[in-house]
């Protein structure tokens, strides 16, 4: 029984999806402040906790979903880059885009942004910004790892100063602060803590950062306990460019002033892979790594880097990327998440439209294991393993639910979901109801 005091919320439902062993059917789960604190059975769970019963009938209920890779900054380009001749065209016409965008734009585009996500059920993101210091004006209304995207390409002069403001305004972020302080506060209660900072860098990509802007967030990253994470072999115009000093990218760099003497003599992985001296960060999350060749899998396999890979397949499909090697990469244990990428490429910022996507390429793969991909996985690339991505007494209360017929494979049914989620519990508050979902005193 809880101890005195100690107010708790019990959500039932027609199943409970864990992610920690098979589903509970007629479970419940007991929340207390921001924290799961029992699963089990209903019938079980109401003999031993007293409190507020939230009955949400015919639903699933499952773990937030995470989105591993994410560019909120470009919500408000849905629709307005119709799909390109080639990569190099399509970051013509995004940067001819962001030319007609102000501050004011982007914090709308943001918060839209969070709106939509969150509306379909993600309770944690990763999101990548060109402007970290919008940050302070903004009031995350789920879980965010902001990322400071980093580009010197027409600056290679400067990196420290660039990645340093982008410190400044990441650190000074309240947003920034809350799961530090989450984490104090979870160690002074005897409970898992969120690890690491909710905050990280994004060196864009090998082709827009210099090596010394790498180098100088991986000193970051050892000196602050953060994450990182960059583009990686997207395009095949990138291939071309690192591999043979040729095609579109190279020549649009070239012309814009950018130092070409790393082409011409690996592919973009071997080069990341093969910095001078080796990478001192050894912990990546890596988005695309599209295009890759034979030796590519087999450096993969000796390399001593822990990728955490996101793939984002409608964002694929929309730039007729070489098929993403999905079976070779989880052979080799990566860890492979889901993201939306942003609306520049993308219909969406649903991850129910993300995992059908997966499912259409590779319909051998199960839906549980889909589903993995946008809760337990990405919780592991967050280094939220611990606390996010599964229900799990000590974890996180972040939870959706979604309809369930109870009549077939719940895993299927929620990956075919294509609407809004109807209830969301974010830190253990209900964010979303419906009038299906009963309310009963106890």
């Amino acid at each position: 029984m809880p101890e005195s005091g100690e107010r708790r919320m019990i959500v039932r439902a027609r199943t409970v999806v864990t992610m920690d062993g098979p589903p509970i059917g007629n479970g419940a789960v007991v929340v207390s402040a921001d924290r799961i604190v029992d699963v089990g059975e209903f019938d079980q769970i109401e003999k031993e906790n007293a409190g507020e019963i939230v009955d949400l009938g015919e639903q699933a209920l499952l773990p937030g979903l995470i989105n591993a890779h994410c560019h909120l900054d470009y919500t408000c380009l849905r629709g307005k880059i119709p799909p390109q001749k080639s990569f190099t065209d399509w970051i013509r016409a995004i940067n001819a885009e962001k030319l007609k965008l102000s501050p004011k734009d982007y914090l709308a585009s943001i918060n839209n942004g969070f709106t939509e996500a969150r509306r379909f059920g993600t309770t944690t993101i990763a999101n990548l910004t060109a402007f970290p210091e919008l940050i302070a004006q903004i009031n995350a209304p789920i879980r965010t790892w902001w990322f400071g995207e980093l580009i010197d390409v027409r600056a290679q002069e400067r990196p420290n100063e660039i990645v340093d403001l982008a410190i400044e305004s990441l650190k000074s972020s309240s947003q920034c602060a809350d799961t530090s302080a989450l984490s104090k506060r979870s160690r002074n209660r005897g409970i898992a803590a969120v690890q690491a900072q909710p905050w990280g860098l994004a060196p864009h990509a090998l082709f827009t950062a210099s090596k010394d802007l790498y180098r100088r967030c991986e000193e970051i990253a050892l000196s602050e306990n953060i994450l990182l994470t960059t583009h990686l072999a997207e395009s095949r115009e990138e291939m071309e460019m690192f591999r043979d000093a040729a095609g579109s990218l190279y020549k649009f760099l070239k012309e814009i002033g950018r130092p070409m003497d790393d082409c011409g003599k690996s592919t973009p992985l071997q080069l990341f892979v093969g910095a001078p001296g080796g990478r001192a960060a050894r912990e990546w999350i890596v988005a695309h790594l599209n295009e890759l060749r034979e030796g590519d899998f087999e450096l993969l396999e000796r390399s001593t880097c822990n990728f955490h890979v996101v793939h984002s397949p409608r964002s694929h499909d929309y730039f007729g990327h070489s098929r993403f090697e999905f079976e070779r990469l989880r052979s080799l244990d990566l860890n492979i998440c889901l993201g939306t990428d942003s609306l520049a490429s993308n219909e969406s910022l649903s991850l129910f439209d993300e995992m059908r996507a997966f499912q259409r390429e590779f319909p051998t793969v199960s839906p549980e294991e889909i589903l993995q991909m946008v809760t337990v996985n990405a919780a592991t690339a967050l280094r939220q393993g611990k606390v996010l991505g599964r229900i799990r007494p000590g974890f996180l209360a972040d939870l959706v639910a979604v309809p369930c017929s109870g009549t077939g494979d719940v895993f299927e049914e929620i990956v075919a979901f294509e609407h809004s989620v109807d209830w969301v519990s974010l830190k253990g508050k209900k964010q979303r109801n419906t009038d299906h979902t009963a309310k009963l005193a106890r």
